[in-house]
């Protein structure tokens, strides 16, 4: 696949988005590609764990600018089914019964934090930074919401969902979206270690022991909720102000909201 590496050796699979040139942004081929890595290797015997990098400066910058452009034009029932394959994609990666580590590199923005919150472990080197950004674009971080939220709990999610604004390392580390921030050259060397453990495991275990942690959980991640946020994003998508904030940020001008400030 052009936009996705999958290794496997050692009983360690690594996932890599290979986007580069458009910061590893998500379009429906990449999210695609993702679902159908993730649901293969979680049914394979010679797996044991799996590892979600990327190359290039940026661990995932969100929406590619293209996919967003077609997006921008989407009614209710197509933005109802893009983000609907999204969801599917997030839901596949936290229900996999491999246990799953965001290897974070660099910056992981919008869509790019719900990869981090939806996977077992983060590790983030310490010049990596973190952004919610979805509301300065007049949209809302509705299909990774369920996964930043038990990543972050809810009051930092608060804050940042709000507020759009930047954080680095050390503050993902503080609120618990990342376990561990590492200087980036012992980025390699802690996720080998961690991946090392978990592979030393009972694989049994490890699948019985991640359905344990969704059971005890607060609230069920169901189909429900996720046909919520799905409804959620669709509708802000659709909407006015969503059609206004995308075109903005396409077109590189300040959205309607801020024209009079």
């Amino acid at each position: 696949m052009a936009d996705l590496n999958v290794t496997v050796r050692d009983a360690r699979a690594t996932v890599t988005l290979a986007r580069p040139q458009l910061r590893n942004a998500f379009n429906d081929e990449l999210i695609a590609a993702l679902t159908a890595a993730f649901a293969e290797l979680g049914a394979r015997a010679d797996v044991r764990v799996i590892v979600l990098a990327a190359e290039g400066p940026a661990f995932c910058a969100g929406a590619d600018l293209n996919w967003m452009r077609r997006m921008a034009d989407y009614g209710r029932e197509e933005n109802l089914a893009d983000a609907g394959r999204l969801a599917a994609m997030l839901r596949t990666l936290h229900a996999c019964p491999k246990p799953t580590i965001a290897r974070v590199h660099g910056d992981a923005y919008a869509g790019g934090v719900g990869l981090v919150a939806a996977c077992d472990l983060a590790v983030a080197a310490d010049t990596a930074g973190f952004c919610l950004s979805e509301v300065k674009l007049g949209l809302i971080p509705a299909t990774i919401g369920p996964y930043v939220v038990r990543a972050m709990g809810a009051r930092a999610a608060r804050r940042y969902m709000l507020t759009a604004e930047r954080f680095d390392a050390a503050e993902a580390r503080r609120i618990g979206l990342v376990h561990e921030v590492v200087p980036a050259g012992q980025l390699d060397e802690r996720v080998g270690q961690l991946a090392d453990q978990l592979a030393a495991n009972g694989p049994q275990a490890l699948a019985a022991c991640k359905r344990l942690l969704d059971d005890v959980a607060e609230a069920a991640l169901d189909d429900a909720l996720v046909a919520r946020t799905v409804q959620a994003i669709a509708d802000v998508r659709a909407s006015a102000e969503g059609r206004e904030g995308v075109q903005a940020f396409l077109n590189r001008r300040r959205p309607a909201w801020l024209a009079t400030t």
